[in-house]
């Protein structure tokens, strides 16, 4: 299995710089290092968790959701446009469970 943790590896252990937006013991939101939209922020738990289907417990998620709910209202989103999106299995290129809060244009 691929160990790629992109996450553990450079962000939580503060190997790289980011511009958070939310922190709080369990979750951390911050601004993608390679924006693929005009507004990108990437949320992810503290603790390594691989896949949704690893949660033990989904207490992470709802949190994950909360702080989300509060970037949404945080940036007016309602009134223009978002996405919130996952991926699993094959389509995960860091072995961490992350979402990804996009808006406005695709840059890519």
């Amino acid at each position: 299995m691929d160990t790629k943790d992109f996450y553990c590896d450079f962000v939580l252990n503060n190997k790289i710089s980011v511009i958070k937006e939310a922190e709080t013991a369990t979750v951390l939101a911050f601004r993608h290092t390679r924006p693929s939209w005009t507004l990108h922020i990437v949320i992810v738990p503290k603790q390594h968790v691989v896949s949704i289907s690893d949660m033990n417990s989904l207490s992470v998620i709802e949190e994950i959701f909360s702080i989300a709910k509060d970037l949404i209202n945080k940036y007016n989103l309602n009134s223009s446009n978002y996405k919130i999106i996952t991926n699993g299995g094959e389509f995960q290129d860091s072995k961490h469970l992350h979402f990804h809060l996009v808006s406005g244009s695709q840059l890519l």
